[in-house]
């Protein structure tokens, strides 16, 4: 894949590695005596120990372990709870600083190419800022700028991640992480060209067109370049600040659109919004959803998306010989009888709500214990069994399981999910989904060739 256009500077690279560095040193100086000494070997305190360690650091580093704490049994639960508490949100460049920007973005005149555009930014995260601006016909824009030298910075930190990593495998072998790390790396890379973030609009723009209340941005190619991404602005409110202002009618409304905002990309084209983070949707006065930021995207080879049906069937059916198939289709290497039973522990926890055709909470306890429970029980379990390596595939597919369920978690909806599965699922078919995938790649000028990990 071919890499933003952006000086990925040495001296930028040893700059970040020396700030992940020093916070690490102390860390690791502890954990490491803790392991071989015996002593102060509580993983609560070294998850606080570590979480205070990347607790000053910005930038990609945070995103990586936001990930990580969604990503199941990728580290210990008492590690997942400190990084969940870490913030990615890093301090907007001022406007002086913005003008040299847009400058080497669009040319010295770069102002006159719009009606008007907002000096301070609208929203900050880890890899840019977005102003609001107006175009000459009147159409309201969103201009994201990426900070300058994420490349340098994403490098480095891909670099740390490995001694991240490698701290929680010394004190726990239950995931091998090689794979994770090969996910994410490729994923945030892919996040700092803009451009390719332009064609999964476009994508999203395609395969979502005649789903209603889900809205997509329309890119101004124009106004856009490797490192700027000017789109329509979508008019919505955070979900936070609607949860407690709607009714439940509202709120199922809201939810209904956000499964198929996620699950029509998937189940019809083998495409998933890797991300669903709160901030990156907004709802509209009539329930529709607003779906934003596409630069984490996967891409997925239909045979994964049929392993996750069988593995559906096989779970509701109880045939264990369809469970073996779904593995294999999921990247599971000749995955043991042992194996098998201990995934299905964590799969039957998250299929749960389609299993049964009845109206209910996405989790009944609506508290996320019981989530919780079972992804410390199936960590225990994979220990016995000497561990186990998650496919790449595996990652932002169980993310976005994970990361949609808590959202319905908030939103307190109550849907009868397996009723809606079965409507979306009814008309699959495997070739017809290969076709569609195909022309909408070629449609949006997307050239995707799956990683073969298997």
């Amino acid at each position: 894949m071919k890499k933003p256009n952006e000086k990925n500077s040495l001296r930028k690279r040893v700059t970040r590695y020396a700030k992940v560095s020093t916070a690490m040193a102390g860390y690791g100086a502890r954990a490491a005596g803790s392991r071989y000494l015996g002593i102060d070997a509580d993983r609560q305190k070294q998850a606080e120990r570590l979480r205070n360690a990347l607790g000053g650091l910005k930038g990609p580093l945070m995103k990586v372990a936001q990930m990580l704490a969604m990503i199941p049994d990728a580290v210990p639960k008492e590690y997942a709870m400190e990084l969940a508490q870490l913030q990615s949100d890093a301090p907007s460049m001022g406007w002086p600083f913005v003008k040299r920007r847009m400058a080497s973005e669009l040319g010295v005149d770069w102002e006159k190419k719009f009606k008007s555009f907002e000096k301070t930014a609208a929203a900050a995260a880890s890899f840019g800022q977005v102003h609001r601006a107006a175009a000459h016909d009147g159409r309201e824009l969103a201009c994201k700028l990426q900070y300058p030298d994420m490349a340098s910075t994403v490098e480095a930190d891909l670099r740390q991640l490995k001694l991240v990593l490698a701290v929680f495998e010394a004190y726990d072998r239950a995931v091998s992480t090689k794979k994770v790390q090969a996910e994410i790396a490729d994923r945030l890379r892919e996040e700092l060209d803009y451009r390719q973030e332009a064609k999964h609009i476009a994508l999203f723009r395609q395969m979502l067109k005649d789903v209603e209340h889900v809205h997509v941005p329309e890119v101004v190619a124009s106004l856009s370049t490797d490192r700027l991404l000017t789109m329509t602005w979508l008019r919505g409110e955070k979900l936070v600040d609607v949860i407690d202002k709607r009714s439940l009618k509202e709120r199922n409304a809201i939810a209904i659109n956000m499964f198929h905002a996620w699950y029509v990309p998937f189940y019809y084209y083998g495409v998933i919004h890797g991300d669903p983070h709160p901030g990156n949707y907004t709802v509209r006065k009539d329930n529709s959803i607003n779906l934003l930021d596409y630069g984490c995207v996967r891409i997925f080879k239909p045979e994964l998306v049929q392993g996750v049906i069988t593995l559906y069937r096989a779970l509701h059916d109880r045939q264990p010989d369809l469970a073996v198939e779904a593995y294999k289709a999921w990247g599971f290497i000749n995955p043991s009888k042992e194996l098998i039973d201990v995934l299905n522990i964590w799969a039957e926890f998250i299929y749960a709500p389609i299993l049964e055709n009845k109206t209910r909470l996405i989790e009944e306890t609506n508290t996320g214990l019981y989530g919780r429970e079972t992804a410390n029980r199936v960590h225990a379990e994979l220990r016995k069994l000497g561990g186990v390596e998650v496919p790449r595939e595996f990652v932002f597919m169980d993310r976005a399981a994970v990361g949609l369920g808590s959202v319905f978690l908030r939103l307190r909806a109550e849907i009868n999910w397996y009723r809606m599965f079965h409507d979306l699922i009814r008309n699959y078919d495997a070739k017809a989904l290969a076709k569609n995938q195909a022309n909408a790649l070629k449609n949006s000028n997307l050239f995707y060739l799956p990683p073969h990990d298997f």
